[in-house]
């Protein structure tokens, strides 16, 4: 009987690990049956979108190889013809997201994003609360421009320095006496650990093994922090890639196990010195995700609604870089400040005045040596070099020349050309990103080098290189947004989405701001479990069906929708974000569902505010708009 039940474990555990195996053969084989039953356009589109759309959520294969899905199977069954279905894998966005990542190249290789974020920092002060707000701040300001991913493996080292002195400073005030020395170097030559320096007494002597194995562990990571995320140490730490429905593909620095199983297992100084971890932590990756709402290019769902909606609806010219800022920016203020005041309520308690406080009396001498750590590493950073300033102005000007293309309330620089309608975000960014390969990142007529920290010999070496732009573009994404305007395409030619439509024509009798908070909330739901652009992209030709057949503007269900697929922040799988922040250890699965659910409540109530009251005027939603009627029309025909 036991060599039986072994057996059957056995078979269990080969099934197990075999199961996206599995998954990939046994679902096509599956569903086949319905496009040879009803060999119809709608049906064959059905099968292709509901095999990928699995493909996504279950992940049995990586999001780029199953956007492939819809290339070779639509030819196949006739829906799209093979020339058709490649034209849509490379659209405007991609160029825009190439430009994009440009600058994002320039901006990490010239440590611009460091400077930023620790001056900010510095601002904010180092009182739990301020300090929590600072590097809210500053993360949402970087990931306006920067993937999600990439803005939380920029600053959360930053944040994890602070921490470690934070801990550091707190062991040192309980287990020593108020004279310290620094100790001597230890067996790899690193120096600078904080210890005692007078006599042990009796009571030091009987402290727990494990909590002096923590001080010295804690004080040599307060020295050996490194705040750059993009370097390899040969220090045990892994390096991962997040593609998981953000831009940039970028190398994540994520802790030792060992050494995180040691963290969570051991004691903090101080239980408010553990929340403060948990608050400052969770705070970095929810900023990150409120930032990417703002702007068109802070994430890839933004991305592939603006795509599919100007596909879908060519004649409707109301969404652009804009547009979508003046809508998404109130938003993000709002959620920034609840987002802030939920996480202190929930770590810190309500003792505002304690933890907000800018009074240097109230400062305590561990808030003192943070705000020293902080002054420490942006004067390492010495003056800002002349890269950093070049970066700087392509920032500002990519901004101001996106925000006056086309402002619709006076007329943008694109009407000093005589034809109408050739330029577009992408034409802005593919060009100002095209000049940072040619522009030198050395001073002009300059002999020495100190303008230019960190270049090649060469004085003509340009701001970036093609190798710092290849390990920032996110190739894996450029196809899942490809395969998701092929579906897009096969929906809208073999008439599925008009098919999907009619079904959902019961619903009529609900007031449109009940339809848009239901599709929020199923949204926000999915995208728990599964990659936020997977999500958008299955959602996106079925919102847009129901809000024609309702007479429903489409933007009133649309854009809350992409917003809302971003939400998925209560589990380290809902987004990378959330994963490199559980990988440091300061929180547990139970704190980010905790923290997480709040989150998502705050960013419903606000986006949902939003689509009633000044995205009305600004959208015209109290309509159904006339590209909308013409493309029911034209797709009912």
């Amino acid at each position: 009987m036991r060599l039986e039940a072994a057996a059957r474990m056995d078979v269990f555990r080969k099934l197990w690990s075999a199961r996206k195996l599995i998954l990939v053969v046994f679902i096509p084989l599956s569903l086949l049956p319905l496009p040879l039953i009803h060999p119809t356009s709608e049906a064959c589109c059905a099968y292709v979108l509901m095999v990928t759309a699995v493909y996504w959520v279950s992940e049995a294969v990586p999001l780029g190889a199953a956007a492939l899905v819809p290339a070779f199977l639509y030819p196949l069954f006739g829906v799209l013809k093979s020339s058709e279905v490649a034209a849509e894998y490379c659209k405007d966005t991609t160029l825009l997201l190439m430009g994009v990542i440009c600058l994002a190249a320039s901006i990490e290789k010239w440590n611009l994003h460091k400077r930023i974020a620790l001056r900010m920092v510095m601002i904010a002060g180092a009182k739990p609360g301020m300090l929590v707000l600072g590097f809210m701040c500053c993360t949402v300001f970087l990931s306006m421009w920067l993937s999600n991913t990439s803005t939380t493996a920029m600053v959360m080292p930053i944040a994890e320095a602070v921490l470690q002195q934070l801990i550091c400073t707190g062991l040192a005030d309980g287990h020593t006496d108020s004279e310290t020395a620094e100790a001597p170097e230890d067996d790899s030559g690193t120096s600078g650990a904080v210890t005692t320096g007078g006599a042990v007494s009796e009571k030091e002597e009987n402290f727990d093994k494990n909590q002096l194995e923590l001080l010295y562990r804690n004080d040599s990571d307060c020295t050996k922090q490194e705040l750059s995320t993009g370097d390899e140490e040969a220090n045990g730490l892994g390096l991962i890639r997040h593609t998981n429905g953000h831009l940039p593909q970028v190398a994540i620095e994520i802790p030792n196990v060992k050494r995180v199983r040691a963290r969570r297992d051991s004691q903090y100084p101080t239980k408010r010195d553990h929340m403060i971890c948990k608050c400052l932590s969770l705070s970095i990756t929810y900023a990150a995700t409120i930032g990417g709402l703002i702007t068109i290019t802070g994430t890839s769902t933004n991305l592939i609604f603006a795509e599919q909606f100007n596909t879908r609806y060519p004649d409707a010219k109301v969404i652009n870089f804009g547009t979508w800022f003046i809508f998404s920016f109130p938003i993000a203020i709002i959620m920034l400040v609840l987002t802030w005041l939920w996480l202190h309520f929930l770590f810190l308690g309500c003792n505002f005045r304690e933890t907000c406080s800018w009074s240097k009396k109230r400062k305590t001498r561990r808030e003192m040596l943070s705000e020293m750590r902080i002054q420490e590493e942006y004067a390492k950073l010495g003056p800002i070099s002349y890269p950093e300033v070049v970066t700087g102005v392509f920032f500002i000007l990519m901004t101001l020349l996106w925000f006056t293309r086309e402002p619709g309330f006076v007329p943008g620089w694109t009407s000093l050309f005589e034809k109408k309608g050739y330029r577009t975000d992408a034409t802005v960014s593919v060009l100002l990103g095209f000049l940072l390969f040619l522009i030198p990142a050395r001073r002009p007529f300059s002999s020495s080098s100190s303008s230019c920290r960190n270049t090649e010999s060469d004085p003509l070496a340009p701001m970036i290189t093609w190798k710092d732009f290849q390990r920032l573009m996110p190739w894996e994404i450029v196809i899942l947004v490809g395969g998701g305007y092929a579906l897009a395409a096969g929906c809208k030619v073999s008439g599925l989405s008009v098919w999907i439509g009619r079904q959902l024509e019961p619903m009529s009798g609900l007031p449109p701001w009940a339809v848009t908070l239901l599709a929020c909330l199923l949204v926000s739901a999915v995208t728990e479990f599964a990659s936020n652009p997977a999500t958008l992209t299955v959602f996106l030709p079925i919102l847009s069906a129901l809000s024609e057949t309702l007479h429903i503007n489409p933007l009133h269900t649309l854009i809350p929708s992409t917003m809302c697929v971003s939400f998925g922040v209560m589990l380290p799988v809902g987004n990378p974000p959330n994963a490199i922040v559980f990988s440091y250890g300061h929180v547990k699965i139970s704190d980010m569902v905790k923290a997480g659910f709040g989150v998502n409540l705050i960013g419903v109530a606000v986006v949902m505010l939003a689509i009633t009251t000044w995205g009305v005027p600004l959208f015209d939603l109290n309509e159904f708009p006339a590209w909308a009627v013409a493309r029911n029309v034209t797709g009912s025909l």
